[in-house]
């Protein structure tokens, strides 16, 4: 199987920054944007004005709005939709099957409680399916700055044979068959990052920050692992990795949205003056609704989802998260141990 061409479908700042390195990797590139105005003026531009501004784009991508223009040809095709948009996206799509399908995107759907590659395996049952996740905000790799992800798909030979395809000297693609475990890296770790930006908005201190990424991780395990996904993953760039980077800086869209929670703006401000899509406001209830489904302790997540759906104020959920009984950091201590 050679992948020689890529469609990369959804021009927002990740979408666009794929399409670039791909290119770099030495792929034919085709890159979809959903407004007919948005494809013509990167095309005109040579740039990504609203989501990526200053990085030029090449003219060897091709940028286009039309859906079956966009997949003609490819070999493979890089969905960076959001995922609460993915399912309405792809019905305009009329896909072959046999093409694999790679989710980049980060999120839980709402509704149906999904994850993105069991959407994709209800809608395209016949596509094979991977997984893109991991610590990259768009402005670094698409400038060519080092990056690393993790590329999952159940198919070993796929996933390394995409690793080929989206790797270059910038760009590193880390193959993995746990599916499962990466997507739930990403989709948690934007409400993990509302939470940490909640804690920095509140000037609570690094040491609680960390503590929360901390006790975050362990709650995405868990959730992971109730998916039956591996928790090594979680350890990994689409884990650990991500998590970190999410939690750490203003770069972050969730963790920027949470600083200004914790500060005291309300939800509806911040949204209305955000021309993209903060995948942790929607991935929250659908988390805390699955992980209640599952049994799976997420004080964390549940925190976030109050304060997001519920109204209940930041202050109050961060007394409640302090004041939950003492007890043992891992599962398997206490005095029977050995």
């Amino acid at each position: 199987m050679k992948i020689e061409r890529i469609a990369v479908l959804g021009a927002g700042a990740w979408g666009t920054a794929l399409a670039l390195a791909a290119r770099r990797a030495g792929r034919s590139v085709s890159l979809w944007a959903r407004r007919a105005e948005q494809a013509e003026e990167m095309r005109r531009l040579r740039e990504n004005r609203v989501y990526l501004p200053g990085i030029r784009l090449p003219d060897e991508i091709e940028v286009t709005s039309d859906p079956e223009t966009a997949i003609d040809g490819a070999d493979a095709l890089l969905l960076v939709v959001p995922a609460q948009h993915m399912r309405a996206a792809l019905a305009g799509f009329s896909i072959a099957p046999g093409v694999p399908l790679v989710s980049a995107a980060k999120g839980i759907e709402n509704g149906t409680d999904k994850t993105m590659s069991q959407v994709l395996a209800e809608l395209l049952p016949d596509n094979p399916v991977a997984v893109l996740s991991g610590p990259s905000f768009a402005g670094e790799a698409a400038s060519g700055k080092p990056t690393a992800v993790t590329l999952a798909a159940a198919d070993k030979a796929l996933a390394l044979k995409l690793g080929e395809a989206f790797g270059s000297g910038t760009f590193r693609p880390y193959a993995s068959t746990d599916i499962v475990g990466a997507e739930v890296g990403g989709a948690v770790k934007n409400v993990l990052a509302i939470a940490a930006g909640i804690v920095s908005g509140m000037n609570l201190g690094d040491n609680a920050r960390a503590a929360l990424i901390t006790r975050g991780l362990a709650e995405a395990t868990r959730f992971a692992v109730a998916l039956g996904g591996r928790p090594e993953t979680l350890m990994g760039l689409s884990g650990l990795g991500d998590l970190v980077l999410t939690c750490s800086s203003t770069s972050s869209r969730n963790f920027t949205l949470g600083t200004r929670l914790g500060k005291g703006e309300t939800l509806e401000d911040i949204l209305g003056g955000s021309p993209s899509v903060v995948e942790g406001v929607f991935t929250a209830a659908a988390l805390h609704r699955r992980a209640r489904v599952l049994g799976v302790e997420m004080p964390i997540a549940e925190g976030v989802d109050a304060v997001l759906n519920r109204g209940i104020d930041p202050g109050t959920v961060v007394k409640e998260l302090l004041s939950r009984p003492i007890g043992w950091e891992f599962a398997d201590a206490g005095p029977s141990a050995s």
